[in-house]
């Protein structure tokens, strides 16, 4: 995924590379490069030696194009510096972890979430921190925040700053958030409303640039969702309105059952449809009128046919469909950023030097020069590397070769396992043949199978035992013996692929670890029971009793049977989907925490204090339908989305590989590699154009 980028100007309808600033000298203090342009070629230098700066803008440039960053920054020799140590690891950490720590505040604040039972009826009461305690902490993530607004700021321009939503927000966001802490510190915390929780959620927000896409997304979806939405609110009042004719108060009291539960009054009778509508009530919604006449039945289910089955999933289809084609526009927007990076790194290269050509190039050495300098996964360091030393007799590149080195950073990262060992005697090699087989690990699947086939029958003779009835020294012994198979399997298994071969595959790393634990456990077991023996007393225990350490071997066994899954293609498939979203969904489930942040504060808001709310707070209701339509209609139907086009992507993939490849061979799958056969790379002339409008490096032609 795409880190944050200092400007938002992609968000706000332009490319954010647009911009003007002051030109100044080289020798000023500042460091800022003049440059000159020949007219008689399309090459730039400088007005004297600056190599090294060039070489540190390069750095930075390509390290933008690596992060998807935008590019408009200061470029000067200081600036750079502070702009690497910006988005350095530990500086991103760091501030990753202040914002954590701002909102896990509303936990510990009052009123406080410190108890172990959510009830309030049992549980103890909630330990509240003195007043001043909180504040402390929260003023110094403020510190932070402030340094962090400032560093961007600065970093920009003030031209730039004008122009990005997101920082001049940022700013309104931290003088509201200092404004009422003064309020509150002033009150000695007894304030009754705190704003600023309602605006924590935007620290998280602004520092993550997908987060803001996906809320573009969601603005941009908005028109076609309210035709939907009035569409749907129109057959809720339709159905409202005949079902109170239908259940209409009979003078039969036995009657009205379906009336005085469901269809007394407007309100109640919109609220029961509108739950139908989720289905959180069916059946029981209908079951007072089908009791009576089964053919009110009818209304029910022609309901939830239009409702459920077809209009809420047209909404399904409309969300997916506009997130589908914003998030194609955002990739298409970060991979011009990346070209942008890659082609201004060029530039600055080639223009330390007079070309006597009138094509530009850049010196093999300063290309390594500036490989050696940069903060990059080795793997892909080590491809671009090897592409520019390819060009080492010529001595030099030209553009489209520069660029062309940097393709790798499109191209997926294949993992490659070690070359298995060699050994020189013939029977060892037979026997490495042997136990590298692919169905080796099936004999070890059938073998876990068959340990939980007996776990399973042991635990269905000995459900309505004790523990004391229980016969723990059969089940033990059983799991012993498989125990010591799976240490022998590992064993072989490292023999013949070798240690680094063995854990070069993630099957093995779960299996070889629950494994050793296992046997950890078990050698855990004959310590504190000594041999096995029949007369074992499974109440008497130290710290564990025999029969809590079964249970936890048990468990792990369980648990270490799911090292089918990469033996099975399509279960490997699903469970490799599963995995990427974990890390491509990140930036959606921050979205979602900032909803549910949101709602929670609401929450509090209005319901503090209300065990039952009572009946002049009807219209709460809003409250929790707005939370309806957000979370599960919004937020659902978006992670839909990214899960069908993730696992399309991988199925599509799969096609090529057989059932062993999808674990022997794993892509790094990201938001821009599954759209990458549907980009359009950016022309010569649309970046030049693009980088001759940089705020601070300047161009005279």
């Amino acid at each position: 995924m795409e880190t944050d980028r200092l400007l938002a100007g992609a968000e706000d309808g332009h490319t954010g590379d647009h911009g003007s600033g002051s030109a100044t000298s080289r020798r000023d203090l500042r460091g800022s490069r003049r440059m000159s342009y020949s007219a008689a070629g399309s090459w730039c230098h400088l007005d004297g030696d600056n190599e090294d700066l060039n070489i540190q803008q390069a750095v930075v440039f390509i390290e933008d194009a690596i992060h998807y960053r935008s590019i408009n920054h200061r470029v000067d020799a200081s600036s750079l510096q502070l702009y690497r140590w910006y988005y350095s690891r530990i500086c991103q950490w760091s501030l990753g972890t202040v914002i954590a720590v701002v909102l896990l505040l509303a936990f510990v604040e009052r009123p406080s979430s410190l108890s172990i039972s959510s009830d309030p009826h049992h549980r103890t009461i909630p330990w509240e921190p003195p007043c001043g305690a909180t504040e402390s902490v929260e003023m110094l993530c403020l510190i932070v925040f402030c340094l962090d607004l400032a560093v961007k700021s600065y970093l920009i321009g003030w031209e730039e700053f004008r122009k990005s939503k997101w920082l001049i927000s940022y700013t309104v966001v931290v003088l509201i958030s200092v404004i009422d802490w003064v309020l509150s510190v002033s009150m000695v915390c007894d304030e009754k409303l705190r704003v600023r929780r309602l605006v924590r959620p935007f620290f998280l927000l602004q520092n993550s640039s997908l987060m803001k896409k996906t809320l573009k997304c969601i603005r941009r979806t908005l028109p076609e969702i309210a035709s939907v939405i009035l569409l749907l609110a129109l057959h809720l009042c339709l159905f409202t309105m005949i079902g109170m004719l239908l259940f209409a108060k009979n003078e039969d009291p036995k009657k009205n059952g379906e009336w005085e539960l469901h269809f007394k009054d407007m309100t109640t009778s919109l609220t029961s449809l509108l739950v139908l509508l989720t289905t959180a009530n069916n059946p029981d919604v209908m079951i007072p009128a089908y009791t009576l006449n089964r053919g009110y039945s009818i209304f029910f289910i022609t309901f939830s046919v239009i409702g459920t089955y077809c209009l809420m999933n047209l909404l399904t289809a409309i969300i997916y469909n506009q997130f589908r084609g914003y998030l194609l526009m955002s990739v298409q927007t970060s991979i011009i950023r990346r070209r942008l990076g890659i082609r201004a790194a060029f530039h600055v290269l080639s223009s330390h030097r007079v070309q006597a050509e009138s094509q530009e190039h850049v010196s093999v050495n300063t290309v390594l020069q500036v490989m050696s300098r940069i903060n990059m996964k080795s793997y892909y360091k080590s491809a671009i590397t090897m592409a520019a030393q390819q060009f080492a007799e010529q001595g030099y590149m030209n553009r489209m070769q520069f660029r062309r080195i940097f393709d790798e950073l499109d191209k997926d990262c294949v993992k490659e396992h070690p070359p298995l060992p060699q050994y020189t005697s013939a029977t060892l090699q037979k026997l490495q043949v042997i136990f590298s087989h692919y169905y080796i690990s099936v004999l070890g699947n059938l073998v876990a199978l068959a340990n939980v086939i007996c776990i399973c029958t042991v635990l269905v003779l000995n459900s309505e035992k004790s523990t004391a009835e229980r016969d723990n020294y059969v089940l033990e012994v059983i799991n012993l013996c498989f125990i010591l198979f799976y240490l022998f399997e590992m064993s072989v298994k490292i023999f013949a692929f070798g240690w680094r071969g063995y854990l070069s595959y993630r099957s093995n790393i779960f299996d070889g670890f629950l494994t050793i634990l296992l046997l950890v456990l078990q050698i855990a077991i004959f310590i504190a029971y000594w041999l096995p023996h029949s007369q074992w007393y499974p109440s008497s225990h130290d710290v564990m009793s025999l029969w809590e350490m079964v249970r936890l071997v048990n468990m792990l066994i369980v648990f270490r049977f799911l090292r089918i899954i990469p033996d099975i293609k399509l279960m490997a498939l699903v469970a490799s989907t599963l995995l990427d979203l974990v890390k491509n969904l990140r930036a959606f489930a921050g979205v979602l925490v900032v909803v549910y942040y949101v709602f929670a504060v609401f929450g509090i808001w209005l319901f503090e204090g209300a065990i039952k709310p009572p009946p002049e707070m009807r219209w709460s209701k809003i409250y929790f339908v707005c939370w309806w339509l957000t979370s599960s209609v919004m937020w659902v139907n978006l992670f839909v989305a990214l899960i069908l086009e993730n696992f399309i992507y991988k199925w599509d993939r799969s096609h090529s590989c057989s059932v062993t490849d999808v674990e022997k061979i794993q892509y790094e799958t990201s938001v821009q590699f599954m759209f990458k056969e549907q980009i359009q790379e950016p022309t010569e002339e649309e970046l030049v154009c693009q980088l001759h409008q940089h705020p601070h490096l300047q161009l005279h032609w």
